[in-house]
């Protein structure tokens, strides 16, 4: 029951839904995520944790960089399925529509250049996945 609440709580903000349909078919940096939901590296830490506490996403570091993708195999049973649900009701939504436009153009940009373009050095903790900017 507990493992429920934890993904329903975790899609029933906005912002986080985005997160999890930006990360189809990639891997992102947490800064092509901060870019994408335009937030404070704090907000978008905070959101990225309870996805990953509800086992939506995966994390990985590497280096300075907080890398983020969907979960694979089938570690926790049920979460493919709910993923699935998730892109095929929401692909024709205006709001992921225009993200997959702006994806489009985060990604034509190196993580690093879009770190300093948001005018912080971003520190992560994996062990949290936290962000200290």
């Amino acid at each position: 029951m507990e493992e429920f609440l934890n993904i329903t709580r975790a899609l029933s903000d906005r912002n986080r839904v985005r997160a999890l349909l930006a990360l189809k078919d990639r891997e992102l940096c947490v800064c092509q995520i901060i870019e994408l939901l335009a937030l404070a590296p704090s907000t978008v830490s905070k959101h990225m944790s309870i996805l990953k506490q509800a086992h939506l996403v995966e994390g990985r570091k590497e280096g300075r960089w907080m890398y983020y993708r969907l979960p694979e195999g089938e570690r926790y049973p049920g979460i493919k399925a709910i993923i699935t649900w998730v892109f095929n009701y929401l692909s024709k939504d205006s709001v992921n529509k225009k993200d997959i436009k702006k994806l489009g153009e985060i990604l034509k940009q190196d993580p690093e250049v879009l770190c300093k373009k948001q005018n912080k050095t971003c520190v992560t903790d994996s062990e949290k996945s936290l962000i200290k900017c």
